[in-house]
């Protein structure tokens, strides 16, 4: 770690010529994504004499990742939403050129003092907000679906599609993965692919920006129940609303093993929130559709890092744990929306 805070003050030191005495400190990885490195540090420097510090957060790229991203487009992606109703945390820098950290890589400032883990939302003070949490966090998917990415500078930075492909472009990018990196045979999978093709959904209502992840997890929440940040922007890009909407429904996300929507309300419930904040429709037919296709997506990931693990070109645990713990809650859940769970 010591190499590495070097290697951060002298990257700080080019950024801010004007500081004196930069030193990192207080480096430490986060852990719980694979999709990038997450470390958290402390920057402290002088400023017209005067002591300054400031917690930051480093995204670096891994060697390999659960799936395949670009940095730049989550980069846009939090500077996009910077200081509108979807509550982001400020990123300062990204940097594409691996000589300084070994890869590429940003740094954004670190949000103190707050919880993310789906575990701990089950738990006590939260478990008392669920209601209110729930209220925000699909109210904010509703919100970034009725932000205009054109007016968010994001058209041009994000591949554009039009609304009646939407499904398709999604459906064969998550085919391909399974097709290049299953270890195993996905029947299941395989079955709702083609009953999604069969039936592909109404063309979108609008073309937004999709998150791409939305889910307990990945936003930052405090003992009020009041949510901070949404995080983990990576898979983030142009589509149909109902993407984001529907992989927010995901089984998988059940994490009280009940009905519970990402451990906090029951599903018709949070699709009355979103259609509330977004003025768009969950039109059942379509989104079923999204849900199934959640199924599908999810599998690849989870597919994409046993792939990972086993060529070795990533031996972080949390690969194989998320394959391992994962592929048959996914399969049940893709069966259930196909009734044919019994």
């Amino acid at each position: 770690m010591a190499a590495l805070e070097e290697q951060l003050a002298d990257y700080v030191r080019l950024k801010m010529p004007q500081a004196r005495e930069i030193r990192v400190d207080q480096l430490e990885q986060i852990s719980g994504g694979a999709s990038r490195q997450t470390y958290r540090f402390r920057l402290r420097h002088l400023e017209n004499g005067q002591p300054r510090e400031r917690g930051l957060i480093l995204r670096r790229d891994p060697a390999a990742s659960l799936i395949d991203t670009d940095r730049r487009i989550e980069f846009a992606a939090y500077r996009a939403f910077f200081n509108t109703p979807i509550p982001v945390p400020e990123v300062l820098w990204l940097e594409e050129d691996s000589r300084h950290l070994g890869s590429p890589f940003f740094i954004g400032v670190e949000l103190r003092g707050f919880e993310a883990s789906p575990g701990k939302i089950l738990m006590e003070p939260y478990a008392s907000h669920h209601r209110e949490i729930a209220e925000q966090k699909w109210s904010i998917l509703g919100e970034i679906a009725k932000q205009d990415p054109a007016r968010l500078g994001l058209v041009g930075t994000m591949e554009s599609v039009a609304r009646d492909q939407c499904w398709r472009r999604e459906l064969d990018y998550w085919e391909g993965v399974l097709d290049s990196d299953e270890l195993i045979p996905q029947p299941i999978m395989r079955a709702a692919i083609r009953w999604l093709r069969r039936n592909p959904p109404a063309p979108a209502q609008k073309v937004c920006v999709v998150h791409g992840d939305f889910r307990t997890g990945n936003f930052l929440f405090d003992e009020s129940g009041r949510i901070h940040a949404i995080l983990d922007w990576e898979m983030s890009h142009l589509g149909d609303p109902l993407e984001d909407l529907g992989w927010s429904l995901n089984r998988v996300w059940c994490w009280a093993h009940d009905d519970r929507r990402g451990g906090l309300i029951p599903r018709e419930d949070a699709i009355k929130i979103w259609e509330t904040a977004s003025g768009l429709k969950a039109e059942p037919a379509a989104i079923h559709w999204w849900e199934l296709f959640a199924t599908v997506k999810g599998q690849g990931i989870w597919v994409s890092s046993a792939h990972a693990w086993e060529t070795g070109e990533n031996k972080d645990p949390i690969l194989v744990l998320s394959s391992w713990s994962l592929m048959n809650s996914q399969d049940r859940a893709a069966l259930e929306l196909m009734g044919r769970l019994s």
